[in-house]
């Protein structure tokens, strides 16, 4: 569940029994423990704690909340499982309606936290692992509303269509028909033209509007008032039914204000054009709705169905489901590769450009990774089975996507706080004008009238619809482009970033460094390299790697070591024929004493080219010497001196945080045009870097792509992961740059600036919206029949100018996008210096 979820606010009976599972639990002494915790919560009356089942038993006051348990019990150590339910609404009209399908779920037994989305009909719900999923549909259907499980990851979330036969707009064709006659002899008025519908007519026309397509405002305000609260159905059944009550009692009394043929005048056009506008509206609405989840679907219909398996020589179709990892899957040219795997015959180019916004086919040949729902271009892959259903990448993607479209934006919690009183001070608002009216002018019909206006021109829809259609409309088109944005917080406060710290390494070069210069003091180069390996062997560091490399490419066997042991942010040391061996960078050499000297000049001029320098030491009887020192030089991506150009021009400042030398840092940094160097940071202090950068009025982010670059990404306000790196690094950052394009982190910062402009723009308009018309219906300044086509447009308006955001595009990149001047843009292993 995400940070921004709206907290349950649980209450329970007094004496009620909360069974609280925990789990970490191991002995008596832990069993003591978590009692005296539990029973130390404010309103905790008792609780036993049960070791075999691994679950308290606690008796709470009625002020109790499931979080303050689940609280105490982390403090002290243990886990409370816990599991996350997908529900689909059906019936929600505004923002009203998720107040109170967020209440009733919280009351809920076992419920710690529930957020409900106004724009997708569903509810994420944080529950105690083993609570009564049954328990959860009864308490929203008992605050009015139908629920069902929601559909699988990536599936259609519009709403299902309970009439299979008819078109969804039946609805409004049938009330628009209907009411054309009612609303007819207005028009030709206008126009000098004079005709007249029969009140009997008229009350048979209106009446299957009112009561016939217009039930459905009945059901959802009944189901609200029995709920103890109101919603716009509420409004829009009270105002309709005041106009055509009123127009009942006229019709039947005769006692108004004589039509041209002598009947009373009437107002069943107004409670019946009422309703057909705001049945168009709602709509027009779901209509642009599912535009905001088209991304979702987007990437859904790239799931095949069917993969064609090597089996015992043969390729046999079956269907996807089946597919285990390890399976041989043959891709053919112009299908769609159904699983994560390794090439491992074959070559060709595959589009994925929908997974991760890369527009170019990328060549794929054997050893080399295939995502699911890629297109196969070309040429025939044969591809050994990695991963399958939801632990694919693009199912993972969908999966990131509907969370984020799921969690509510910190800036929602001010809407919530509205909503929960706006159908009330709506009420109390038409009760003071028809009573003003009534007792100021004696024209209690006017009185009426003008009460309805001020009912159905309140408009709680636009309010619960403005942030959530941004984020969706905002995150789904940030996807398409490659760019994942975990939830609806880090898309908020990604808008007002002023510092991008960067990890130098796999962040802005490529991270495959290569040993460039090997640098012997007294000795053999050869020899020198053969150390250096075998103090690098079964080590996965990019340096070791490069290390490795040039010993195989030389015929360097590398001797077995003993003692092994990584010397952290400084090095490597092992033990060898009796000699103590040491590999590091220049803190190390401090540390041990080592003289380094007679390459110091050498060292100095590596440096100023960008190049990485380690030291290789020996220790023998007792004394230490260098023996040598190699070099590395690690590519400059392409597009790094282009996103911190980008960068610059948004008004951020860019940082680059690494562990290599002062020398080498700096010359990185020139090339690249970082505001800001610090060097030799260890990767136990990049998150104290961090954390150094924020102060008052300044919003942090950090893009890294290691393990060891987790602590930071935690650390700062909006961690950004590539996602060519580390799962460790992806699951902790808020933001995901599916290739490695340091461009996108630019975008990525522009796309959440749009976002929260629309956000604000929609809630300026919502809120001004009801400030301004429900004053002027009040003052009789609006007809009911214009205030419900404004109420009807005040929707469709947010949603379609949140839906505006589908036609971003990147900023304009400026700026050389050519190589960098002082450091390498690709990797030359050899030759290597003399």
């Amino acid at each position: 569940m995400s940070a921004s979820a709206t907290p349950a606010g649980a209450r329970y009976a007094a004496n009620t029994k909360i069974r609280v599972p925990i789990s970490g639990m191991t002995c008596a002494s832990c069993v003591t423990r978590v009692e005296k915790v539990l029973r130390a919560v404010p309103g905790v009356r008792d609780a036993a704690v049960n070791l075999a089942t691994e679950s308290a038993m606690v008796e709470a006051a009625p002020a109790v909340n499931p979080i303050d348990l689940e609280r105490a019990i982390m403090e002290a150590g243990y886990q409370v499982p816990h599991e996350e339910v997908d529900l689909a609404i059906r019936g929600m009209t505004c923002a009203s309606c998720v107040a109170r399908v967020e209440k009733a779920l919280g009351r809920t037994e076992g419920v710690l936290s529930a957020s409900v989305n106004l724009a997708t009909e569903r509810a994420r719900v944080r529950v105690l692992a083993g609570t009564d999923i049954e328990a959860l549909r009864a308490a929203v259907a008992g605050a009015g509303y139908e629920t069902e499980p929601a559909s699988a990851p990536g599936a259609d979330v519009a709403p299902a269509r309970k009439h299979i036969l008819l078109p969804d707009w039946w609805p409004v064709a049938a009330s628009a028909i209907l009411t054309i006659p009612l609303v007819a002899p207005m028009v030709g008025l206008a126009f000098g033209a004079q005709w007249h519908t029969p009140g009997a007519v008229q009350l048979v026309l209106a009446t299957l509007v009112q009561f016939w397509l217009g039930a459905r405002f009945y059901r959802a305000g009944w189901g609200a008032l029995k709920a103890g609260t109101g919603n716009m159905d509420l409004l829009v059944a009270l105002g309709t039914s005041a106009a055509y009550g009123l127009s009942v009692f006229h019709l039947l009394r005769g006692a108004a204000q004589s039509g041209p043929a002598g009947e009373p005048h009437l107002y069943f056009e107004a409670s019946a054009a009422i309703i057909t506008l705001i049945l168009l509206g709602k709509w027009l609405e779901a209509r642009a709705k599912r535009q905001t989840t088209e991304a979702i679907r987007a990437l859904n219909a790239l799931r095949p169905e069917r993969a064609r398996v090597r089996r015992d020589g043969r390729e046999i179709e079956v269907p996807l489901a089946v597919v285990a990892v390890g399976n041989i899957v043959v891709v053919r040219p112009g299908e769609r590769v159904p699983v994560d795997g390794d090439v491992r015959e074959g070559r060709s180019h595959v589009d994925e450009s929908l997974i991760t916004g890369e527009s170019l086919p990328v060549a794929k040949g054997p050893g080399e990774r295939v995502t699911g729902g890629s297109v196969n271009a070309d040429g025939l892959l044969v591809v050994e089975t990695r991963a399958i259903g939801a632990e694919t990448t693009l199912a993972r993607i969908i999966r990131l996507v509907e969370d984020a479209q799921a969690a509510k934006a910190p800036i929602q919690r001010i809407v919530d706080k509205v909503s929960a009183v706006f159908v009330p001070i709506v009420l109390v608002i038409a009760l003071v004008t028809v009573l003003g009216w009534g007792f100021a002018t004696g024209d209690w019909t006017a009185a009426v009238l003008n009460a309805v206006a001020v009912m159905v021109i309140a408009c709680p829809c636009a309010l619960g619809l403005a942030t959530p259609t941004a984020i969706m409309a905002g995150t789904g088109v940030a996807a398409r482009r490659g760019i994942l944005i975990k939830d609806a917080e880090a898309l908020e406060i990604a808008h007002s970033i002023t510092t991008v710290a960067f990890d130098k390494t796999g962040t802005l070069t490529e991270g495959r460094p290569a040993l460039v210069a090997l640098e012997p003091l007294g000795g053999e180069r050869l020899e020198l390299l053969r150390l250096a390996a075998a103090l690098q062997q079964g080590s996965s560091h990019p340096l070791a790697r490069a290390v490795l490399i040039e010993a195989e490419i030389e015929g360097v066997r590398a001797p077995e070591v003993s003692e092994a042991r990584a010397l952290p942010g400084r090095g490597v040391q092992a033990a060898l024929d009796g000699q103590t061996l040491y590999l590091g960078n220049s803190r190390l050499m401090t540390e041990l004493g080592v003289d380094t000297v007679a390459l110091a000049e050498r060292e100095h001029a590596l440096a100023a080219q960008g190049r990485t320098v380690s030291w290789l030491a020996i220790e023998a009887g007792g004394a230490r010497r260098l023996a040598g020192l190699l070099a590395f030089g690690d590519a400059v991506k392409a597009g790094a001196r282009e996103a911190v150009a980008l960068l610059q021009r948004q008004g951020v400042k860019t940082v680059m945080l690494t562990g290599d030398n002062r020398g080498s840092a700096a010359a990185a940094g020139r090339a690249l045009g970082i505001d800001e160097v610090r060097a030799e940071v260890l990767p136990a202090d990049k998150a104290q870097a961090v954390a150094d950068l924020k102060g008052p009025g300044k919003v942090v982010a950090m893009v890294g792509d290691g393990i060891n670059d987790a602590p930071a990404l935690a650390a700062a306000d909006v961690g950004i992961a590539m996602a060519t790196g580390t799962d460790v690094a992806m699951h902790t950052a808020g933001v995901t740059l599916m290739r490695g394009d340091p461009t996108l982190i630019a975008d990525a910062i522009d796309i959440s600036r749009r976002t929260y402009r629309k956000i604000l723009q929609n809630l300026f308009w919502a809120f001004v919206y009801n400030v301004v018309g429900i004053p002027l219906a009040a003052f009789g300044l609006l007809s009911p029949v214009i205030a419900g086509a404004a109420m009807a447009a005040s929707s469709v308006s947010v949603v379609t100018n949140a839906l505006l955001l589908r036609r971003w595009r990147p900023p304009a990149s400026g700026g050389g996008t050519g190589p960098a001047s002082e450091i390498e843009t690709a990797p030359q292993p050899r030759p290597l210096t003399a």
